[in-house]
C-alpha cells in the first residue's frame, strides 16, 4: 500500500492507494508547531479509526509547500512506518518539461497537479487549484508545463477583509440568491464569491486568448471550494477533488526503484 501526503498551507491531505485505487483519504489542519511524533500519533489514530494498519504501508511520497514541516514528516515516516519517503523536489522525475525561468521555484503542489491532470485528462489543460492561494497552471498538448498565474485564495481574501474592517463580521462562504443584496452579510457573500468567480473566468479567458483561438483546453479545478465555485463559473469543465493525491501516485510510479 502506498501512502501519499500533500502538505498545504491550510490543510494536510493524505490518502492510501492499492495500485491505482484510492482506498482511504484524510484531511487535517496544517500546524507548523506540531512535531513529527505528534503527527505520527495523529496519523496512527486516523488509520486505526478507518481500520487501516500502518504496517500495510510499504512506500510513502510527500509533497509540501511548507518547508518547516518536511523534516518532521520525514522523521515521522522513518520512526513510525520504518520507511524513508520520497519527497517531491528538485531531481524528481516528472516526465514533463517545466518551461519556467526557475523550475526550482515552482511549488511542489503545482507540479503534482499538472502531472496528475495530464495523466488522467490529457492535454491541453488549464489546472486551477483553489486553495490558500489560487494557482492556474497551463499544460500543453504533450503535457509540458507552460507557466501560469498565482492569485490570492478566496479564504485568505475574505480573511483580509474581516481583519482590515472593524464592523464587517466573519461570514459563511455560500453564494446568495441575488447580486443586489439587502443586508451586510449577503452583500459580503456576493462580493467575495461572485468577485472571485469573475476573477477565475477572466484569467481563464485571458489565458485562452494568449494561447490563440485554435487552442482548446479543458479546465480542471481542484481544492476544497472547487465545487461551490464551479457551480457559478462559466469556464470550469470538471472538478477533481483528489487530483493532487492521484498526481502523487503517478509521480511515485515514475520514480520507484
Amino acid at each position: 500500500m502506498l501512502l501519499v501526503v500533500d502538505i498545504g498551507n491550510s490543510n494536510i491531505v493524505m490518502g492510501t492507494y492499492a495500485g491505482k485505487n484510492l482506498m482511504k483519504h484524510w484531511r487535517v489542519s496544517t500546524d507548523r508547531q506540531k512535531t513529527g511524533d505528534e503527527y505520527g500519533l495523529l496519523i496512527n489514530e486516523l488509520f486505526r479509526y478507518q481500520g487501516v494498519s500502518i504496517h500495510d504501508v510499504k512506500d510513502i511520497i510527500i509533497s509540501s509547500v511548507v518547508p518547516p514541516l518536511v523534516v518532521p514528516f520525514v522523521k515521522m515516516c522513518e520512526r513510525y512506518f520504518k520507511i524513508h519517503p520520497l519527497v517531491v523536489g528538485p531531481g524528481i522525475k516528472t516526465g514533463i518539461k517545466l518551461n519556467y525561468e526557475n523550475p526550482r521555484a515552482i511549488g511542489a503542489d503545482r507540479i503534482v497537479n499538472v502531472v496528475g491532470a495530464f495523466e488522467h485528462y490529457g492535454g491541453p489543460l488549464i489546472v486551477i487549484d483553489i486553495g490558500t492561494a489560487t494557482t492556474f497552471d497551463v499544460v500543453a498538448d504533450n503535457g509540458d508545463f507552460l507557466g501560469g498565474v498565482i492569485a490570492p485564495g478566496i479564504v485568505s481574501s475574505a480573511e483580509s477583509l474581516f481583519s482590515a474592517t472593524a464592523k464587517l463580521p466573519r461570514i459563511e462562504l455560500v453564494p446568495p440568491k441575488n447580486i443586489i443584496c439587502k443586508n451586510t452579510i449577503t452583500g459580503m457573500q456576493a462580493g467575495i464569491i461572485y468577485g472571485y468567480v469573475g476573477q477565475i473566468d477572466e484569467i481563464v479567458g485571458r489565458i485562452r486568448a494568449e494561447m490563440g483561438s485554435d487552442w482548446h483546453a479543458k479546465v480542471i479545478a481542484t481544492g476544497g471550494l472547487a465545487k461551490m465555485i464551479s457551480k457559478e463559473s462559466k469556464t470550469i469543465d470538471k472538478i477533481d477533488h483528489f487530483l493532487t493525491l492521484s498526481g502523487l501516485r503517478v509521480l511515485y510510479e515514475r520514480n520507484r526503484t
